[in-house]
């Protein structure tokens, strides 16, 4: 099965830039579709965005759309999220996500592999 490690997470203030990377690793660590999904302290896990096993596809979520972006590197090991304009409500811990469906996909039950979750914070 596949394993997914995220980095990039750190404390940045308001308006700044963050790029967030989950690397994968196992059998067929390159074909799966991936999302990055986060969680506030007290609140539900929210969808941020998804991109389908070859990347050429792309869904993101209503309060991040237009801000952030998510795309696939290094021969689709990689997936990349960079995040733009970032506000205090940007505040969580991002999860990484990958599921065996070949479509973006906002459902969190579609996703069998996660990883540990990297932190954000963003001060005002």
């Amino acid at each position: 099965q596949v394993q997914l490690v995220e980095s990039g997470g750190r404390l940045v203030q308001a308006g700044d830039s963050l790029r967030l990377s989950c690397e994968a690793s196992g059998p067929g660590r390159n074909s799966y579709t991936m999302a990055w999904f986060r969680q506030a302290p007290g609140k539900e896990s929210e969808f941020v965005a998804s991109v389908n096993f070859n990347g050429g596809r792309t869904i993101y979520g209503d309060s991040v759309r237009g801000r952030f972006a998510i795309s696939r590197i290094n021969a689709r090991i990689t997936t990349i999220l960079l995040m733009n304009s970032l506000t205090p409500e940007d505040t969580a811990v991002y999860y990484c996500a990958a599921s065996v469906r070949p479509e973006a996909d906002i459902d969190r039950s579609s996703y069998a592999y996660w990883g540990q979750g990297t932190q954000v914070t963003v001060s005002s």
